[in-house]
């Protein structure tokens, strides 16, 4: 009834199209809860999240990641003012009003930079019913207002759902909502309701891969990886075609199995799927490198920065990108960048701080490494990177003194890998190997990227038994087992 209403523009609601020539860009708004008192936050997110994983996969069309529109999630929003600064042709925005189990829903298309619809369309309640039916005609609709031309394949990924139960959805909508906090407390929530979604419907794809989502870049420990793993081996189980399930398994194969041909496998099927995710593209250039392919690590961070230009998460990747290859100067642009546009955001003033160590630039470290404790970072992480900095400058006994603290933590393993960083910067190469072969045999701190690349291992870096563990994570060792680095 839904997608009848809509495709002929009758029935009680009201449509108008106009035609001209298709955008090729689009930003999908989150819908604006009408509901006075009644949170509904995440479902207005959540409908916008749903179109956008649709039009995504269309050839024609590059759409702005759900990540990038988020903070847009406010009643006084400007669909013009947000268009422009995600750099779009066209903005869909919404407005969602519940009553019980029906909704209603305002829908416009809308062209920059005139501002004019293209399409627009209100539908009554008996006629939002069904909220998939509903998904599927906006879809559809707007494919066809910016003139797509849309293969078999794109017209039944269009209509295409991933579960049938309407309570399994609405649990699911929540643990996005919640996943997109990124917090700890928030992301603990996102999966209570992902396992709840899998409750309600075992074979509901896309709740598997939130609930991998969920754990991949958020595991300290591998205490829930078994769980990880098998929430994202079950998503593609039920449909392999989920790029952001083969996102999910390689991480977790990068950065926990240390299954290096595994991820790398796994990035590249989930970009063959969709080239136009730039969550893979972002992941992807990290793993790169990792294995020191900087060329095509950058090739990925580049394309991610293209498609999603207003995304802290793609200048964070860039910058560990051009970090990695030993272009400084160019991270730190990067991470500037960022906090241009997230002041709060995890650790960038202690990535800021890593490269002016770099530069030998101290003073200003420091500054960083108690600018991120300010903004909430880790205390524990730049405490150890304060005492790398006394460490290389030549304050031992205050390096020494932030040592002892961290040799007090009560969970030695999750402090292994940084004991072993100050000890490098001490000099102290037989207690170097004797953390490191902690941290190697709990997998804990950021072995997976920071061992082979970080030029903070320098100075242990021709050591035979550096040279060891690097053979033994089956990670690139340069011919004498020496980078050639300075």
């Amino acid at each position: 009834v839904v997608g009848a209403a809509l495709l002929r523009g009758s029935g009680n609601g009201s449509s108008q199209k106009e035609v001209q020539p298709g955008p090729k860009s689009l930003a999908v708004l989150p819908f604006i809860s009408l509901n006075n008192g009644v949170d509904d936050d995440y479902l207005g997110l959540g409908i916008a999240d749903t179109l956008i994983t649709k039009l995504s996969n269309l050839r024609e069309l590059v759409v702005r990641p759900t990540g990038s529109v988020r903070k847009y999630m406010t009643l006084d929003q400007d669909p013009i003012v947000a268009g422009r600064e995600q750099q779009v042709d066209s903005v869909l925005e919404g407005s969602i009003q519940r009553a019980g189990e029906r909704i209603r829903v305002t829908v416009r298309l809308i062209n920059l930079p005139d501002g004019r619809p293209i399409w627009a369309y209100q539908c009554d309640e008996q006629q939002c019913a069904d909220i998939f039916a509903l998904q599927d005609a906006i879809a559809q609709q707007v494919a066809e207002a910016l003139i797509l031309d849309l293969s078999g394949a794109e017209h039944q990924a269009l209509a295409k759902h991933y579960t049938e139960d309407r309570e399994a959805y609405d649990l699911y909508l929540r643990g996005r909502f919640f996943l997109g906090k990124r917090s700890a407390g928030a992301i603990e929530k996102s999966r209570h309701y992902f396992q709840q979604a899998i409750r309600r419907d075992p074979n509901f794809a896309l709740a598997y891969t939130g609930l991998a989502e969920s754990y991949a870049g958020y595991l300290i420990r591998q205490d829930n990886l078994a769980s990880a793993m098998a929430a994202a081996i079950r998503a593609l189980e039920i449909d392999d075609t989920l790029a952001e399930a083969h996102t999910a398994l390689g991480l977790l194969s990068w950065q926990f199995e240390w299954n290096w041909e595994q991820a790398d496998r796994e990035f590249r099927r989930a970009l063959e799927l969709n080239p136009r995710y730039p969550a893979a593209h972002n992941w992807y250039s990290v793993f790169l490198s990792t294995v020191e392919r900087h060329e095509e690590a950058l090739s990925h961070a580049r394309q991610a920065q293209a498609l999603d230009p207003f995304s802290t998460h793609s200048k964070v990747h860039l910058g560990l990108v051009f970090y990695a290859a030993r272009q400084t100067d160019q991270a730190m642009l990067e991470w500037r960048k960022a906090l241009e546009l997230d002041p709060y955001r995890p650790n960038l003033h202690a990535n800021l701080g890593r490269c002016y160590v770099q530069k030998r630039q101290y003073q200003e470290a420091l500054q960083e490494f108690n600018k991120e404790i300010e903004v909430g970072g880790s205390k524990l992480i730049c405490d150890a990177y304060i005492a790398f900095v006394n460490a290389v400058s030549g304050r031992r006994a205050e390096a020494l003194s932030k040592l002892d603290e961290l040799t007090k933590q009560s969970d030695q393993q999750a402090v292994a890998f940084y004991k072993a960083m100050i000890y490098a910067g001490l000099d102290d190469r037989d207690k170097v190997f004797e953390w490191l072969e902690v941290a190697y045999a709990e997998r804990t701190g950021p072995l997976w990227y920071r061992l082979n690349v970080d030029p903070w291992w320098d100075k242990v870096r021709t050591d035979p038994r550096f040279v060891d563990i690097l053979r033994r994570m089956r990670l690139p060792i340069p011919s004498g087992g020496n980078t050639g680095r300075s």
